[in-house]
């Protein structure tokens, strides 16, 4: 029996995220699925991602069903039957006779087909369809099993925010987030128009686009990079940084703020960081303008030597839970100690861009993290340290981003914690952000 392309696809994806702990969305959007028809390619990106969200669900059937313990599974086999479950589970229009032949092929192609038999009754063993539980009053446990988030996160999430907003935020990452877009121009909306893609005007940001109708994945425009996808919150998170001549983006790959900033600030001249030739080659793809350099350094210890800028970003590596609806992955593989791992490097990131503010300029730390440990320990323990910097109610740069017409989120507090800004998935229409703004005496 052959295996449907988006199938085969979708194996050797999932294998690699695990095997490699390489990310599903850059995976899915490399020349992996190029030969694959449009159809198939967007067979293999529900599978990948439908696999990843919903995996501890998934591994519940599987253990339950299976005659050989869940952890003497080989990670072909089980990657096979996560597939396969997903199928029967949560994409019933699968005929299940499909669902099941080709998870038992799958095996055999993976030179496993002595688990043959086990795949087998597994699969016709599966029920049609995922019924969740009832959530019972602030159950974390509802969260954990029919939610599919780890307890320990799920539980952080309810003590800190409380019950619905930890609620809305597992609910949202289980559902695909809608597409946005950063347009540079209107003839750049028209050509995706000519290309079948239709657009709204963004929930939060006059200048972003989401995409209601088409694959903006296949356009021109995307290819040649004067449209880019990216997250209304991420484009918020560039916006706070405000006007300047000359701007410094410390851990700037992929380069989606990076190109922002380079769109709102053509005269700027931006100074772009990444620590990684690999991606530094891919920042110097995703922020195209002529007024950018792309530097490959560490962000603790830029070539600038006493440099100093009169903007500067710090959009520090985190843990990313405030993303997990594009990259389901990272709730698999985060744990608890891991988070004063990534706190540790953050302050030092924070401390290094500091230095290179210009007197009366100003640096936006910010994350994709809704974790505490990332954001606001971080940032006491830099006030704390450092007198020459005063914190800047992020309040007063959304009033003037709403005076100026950019900003159309009707509640500017509900974008608001503290001094600092704070989007939640499923409470605000984008991942979650966290901002604080230093400015230097």
């Amino acid at each position: 029996m052959t295996i449907s392309p988006a199938r085969q696809a979708a194996f050797s994806i999932l294998l690699r995220v695990e095997e490699e702990s390489a990310y599903a969305a850059e995976l899915l959007h490399s020349s992996l699925l190029d030969p694959l028809s449009s159809a198939d390619r967007g067979l293999a990106m529900e599978i990948v991602m439908g696999v990843l969200r919903w995996r501890s669900v998934l591994d519940q059937s599987i253990a339950r069903l299976s005659f050989t313990p869940f952890r003497r599974l080989d990670l072909e086999v089980l990657t096979a039957l996560r597939i396969g479950a997903y199928q029967k589970q949560f994409l019933t229009r699968v005929p299940s006779h499909a669902a099941v032949n080709e998870t038992v092929e799958l095996v055999k192609q993976a030179r496993k087909t002595s688990a043959a038999g086990l795949v087998n009754a597994v699969m016709r063993k599966m029920k049609r369809g995922f019924e969740p539980e009832t959530a019972a009053a602030a159950d974390v446990d509802y969260l954990a099993s029919s939610l599919a988030h780890p307890k320990w996160l799920a539980g952080k999430w309810v003590e800190r925010l409380g019950w619905d907003r930890a609620r809305a935020i597992c609910e949202y990452d289980q559902r695909v987030p809608q597409t946005a877009l950063r347009v540079a121009s209107a003839a750049d909306e028209q050509a995706l128009a000519q290309e079948g893609v239709r657009l709204e005007r963004g929930a939060l940001l006059a200048s972003a686009r989401i995409v209601t109708v088409g694959d903006v994945a296949s356009t021109e425009a995307l290819r040649r990079g004067s449209v880019a996808i990216q997250d209304e919150g991420s484009q918020l998170v560039a916006a706070l940084v405000g006007p300047g001549k000359k701007i410094l983006d410390c851990c700037a790959a992929p380069g989606g703020k990076t190109a922002s900033l380079a769109t709102r600030l053509p005269e700027a001249e931006i100074f772009a960081a990444e620590l990684h030739p690999h991606r530094a080659r891919l920042l110097r793809r995703m922020a195209p303008q002529e007024n950018v350099q792309v530097i490959t350094a560490d962000a603790t210890s830029l070539p600038f030597r006493d440099a100093v800028f009169d903007r500067v970003l710090a959009d520090v590596p985190c843990s990313g839970t405030g993303t997990l609806a594009r990259n389901p992955e990272i709730k698999w593989r985060l744990r608890a100690e891991d988070l004063h791992e990534l706190q540790a490097r953050q302050a030092a990131i924070l401390g290094a861009a500091l230095r290179h503010v210009a007197s009366g300029g100003r640096l936006v730390y910010s994350t994709c993290s809704l974790e505490r440990e990332e954001n606001e320990q971080v940032v006491a323990a830099c006030v704390q340290r450092n007198a020459t910097v005063r914190l800047v109610p992020v309040k007063e740069e959304l009033l003037l981003l709403r005076q100026a017409g950019e900003l159309v989120w009707p509640d500017v507090d509900g974008l608001i914690e503290g001094d600092f800004l704070r989007t939640l998935p499923g409470v605000h229409p984008c991942d979650g952000f966290f901002a604080a703004i230093f400015e230097r005496n």
